[in-house]
């Protein structure tokens, strides 16, 4: 005996109001959003100016013969950038950590609802009905996947173009350790993967920011703003133990990847943090979501 209640029976989709045939779970598929946020103009544009940084840099490093000032702080990477592809792909990926790569992850995630309310398109997608929380999934995935092709996009671009330049051979530490070239490759992309980790807080942040307003600017101006303010105050050695609640704490974590011996326990804390925050953050928004007046 079949009932009236029954979501899988096509009479009870029919009773409460549903289409004949309709399912929530087809509706607005990743690889449809994805195909949508890919042609978008933002995608591209973002895209080409991370595929451009590694070849700007080799160019300022080729360019930039001045060394009078070497020598006389404390190494970096930006040192030995030029002795192979993967110095120049760790270089890049220094300089990225801690506001470059926060801002594809803030326009991604802050720009996924906020968006469509801008345009005035989100009525619309639940009224096709996209289920709420369904579409606020698909939309996170979406902007994860982005997040995620946005570095490994300037990870591949630094290291095809720095071997291109300066040869492949061993990472070169500025302090004179070596790595050779086979290691140093999985651990950097380690590191990137790391990297996408410890940004969770911030797509996180930027997601639930995305549903609480009508402006993309805000919400991706919102993240941004407060990952830099997190930087910020770890710098106020005042605060102490308070710092390892920061994000911004674990950032260079990734850099005891490059040591002989690897220390995982700074990369660990920083990736639970990070996670734990985007869960908070993600659960607020779906929260939130749910209730809110699109049609206002």
């Amino acid at each position: 005996m079949t009932t009236t209640n029954d979501p899988a029976n096509p009479r009870a989709r029919a009773d409460h109001g549903a289409a004949p045939g309709y399912s929530p779970g087809r509706t607005l598929t990743v690889r449809v959003e994805l195909a949508r946020q890919l042609r978008r103009r933002r995608t591209l544009v973002m895209a080409a100016l991370l595929a451009a940084l590694p070849i700007i840099l080799i160019v300022a490093l080729a360019v930039g013969t001045d060394d009078s000032g070497r020598g006389s702080g404390r190494p970096s990477m930006f040192d030995v950038a030029t002795a192979s592809g993967l110095n120049l792909m760790a270089t890049v990926l220094i300089a990225g950590t801690g506001f470059l790569l926060v801002i594809p992850v803030a326009l991604f995630f802050g720009d996924a609802v906020a968006s469509e309310a801008d345009w005035s398109s989100l009525r619309y997608l639940l009224a096709a009905p996209v289920p709420r929380t369904r579409l606020l999934v698909t939309k996170a995935i979406v902007a994860l996947i982005l997040s995620v092709g946005s570095v490994a996009l300037l990870v591949a671009v630094a290291l095809v173009a720095g071997t291109v330049a300066y040869g492949w051979g061993p990472l070169q530490s500025p302090t004179g350790l070596s790595l050779p070239a086979g290691e140093a490759l999985w651990r950097l992309l380690l590191a990137a993967a790391f990297i996408i980790g410890s940004e969770l807080a911030t797509a996180g942040l930027a997601l639930w920011l995305s549903t609480r307003t009508d402006a993309p600017l805000a919400a991706v101006g919102g993240a941004v703003g407060l990952t830099v303010i997190g930087s910020v105050l770890d710098q106020v050695t005042a605060l102490g133990g308070l710092r390892a609640a920061l994000p911004a704490h674990w950032q260079y974590a990734w850099t005891d990847l490059l040591q002989p011996s690897i220390e995982w326990s700074a990369m660990v804390s920083g990736v639970s943090l990070s996670v734990s925050i985007a869960i908070v953050f993600f659960a607020l928004a779906v929260r939130g979501f749910r209730t809110k007046d699109v049609v206002s």
